[in-house]
């Protein structure tokens, strides 16, 4: 997504920023999950795989009132997508250390505390300092303070049809159950409709794992789909051509019959 991005996009930045008067320079900056990985353990790589740190560097920019930084997706980094780029690394012959969830020796316990800078959005907080705050600007406040949005005509009380549904059984609110177990494993079995079972997955837990578990029943969500569906098409009101109110009150009476009439049950 980032590499897709940023081919796409910065080469029309570059376009734009070369025709201005001075030139803006526009520079890419590798902030990916391999490149904050590699930079965090610069000791352990040779010197044609050193790479610079660049997401500190950018947080000491974005500090400074003359940064301009563009900000493109990407990976958040959980522990599986950190453990994936850190084998597919070392793959490559790249000697950085693997992720230590429960680090004992000194060296264990310096690997973990890198990574955690790695781990998570680790470059949102760091981008969003100084002049990358997202809040709006002073200028721009006073803008709309100046020149309020104009609302359209907003329906009288009693007269909006929208309304919020919710499932009332079959879904993962009423499936859902959970239980704290002992140590030893655990069986995630298929019960099929003759009655026999089948062994899924096993899988092994410590004691005191916390599991849950919950299923969407198929048919009992059809079913809401089309009551839902239904339900929205005696709601719907046709486009307003008039602004005249007795002609407004005369159709929301019609409207107001034809649900009456209707099988529908409403769930206001």
């Amino acid at each position: 997504m980032a590499a897709l991005a940023t081919y796409s996009l910065l080469p029309i930045l570059q376009k734009f920023s070369s025709l201005s008067s001075p030139v803006v320079l526009v520079v890419p900056s590798d902030i990916s999950l391999a490149g904050r990985i590699l930079a965090a353990f610069p000791s352990r790589l040779t010197p044609s795989q050193l790479v610079p740190d660049n997401l500190t560097r950018l947080g000491e920019l974005a500090l400074t009132p003359s940064a301009n930084i563009v900000k493109l997706p990407n990976i958040s980094a959980s522990i599986p997508q950190l453990n994936e780029c850190i084998a597919e690394l070392r793959g490559k012959g790249f000697d950085v250390p693997l992720y230590p969830q429960e680090p004992t020796t000194p060296e264990e316990k310096e690997a973990n505390g890198k990574y955690a800078k790695v781990l998570g959005s680790a470059v949102n907080p760091v981008l969003r300092e100084g002049n990358s705050d997202r809040r709006a600007a002073g200028p721009v406040k006073k803008y709309a303070m100046r020149n309020p949005h104009k609302m359209g005509v907003w329906p009288g009380r009693g007269e909006s049809r929208s309304h919020v549904s919710h499932m009332s059984g079959g879904d993962f609110f009423e499936s859902e159950k959970s239980v704290v177990v002992g140590g030893g494993t655990v069986e995630i079995k298929l019960r099929m409709e003759d009655g026999t079972e089948r062994t899924m997955k096993e899988v092994e837990v410590i004691e005191g794992t916390h599991l849950d578990g919950s299923f969407m029943s198929v048919k009992a969500l059809r079913a809401f789909y089309e009551e839902q569906m239904g339900e929205a098409k005696v709601r719907a009101r046709p486009p307003l051509t008039t602004t005249n109110n007795n002609e407004q009150q005369q159709s929301n009476q019609q409207f107001t019959k034809q649900i009456s009439n209707s099988k529908i049950k409403f769930k206001n």
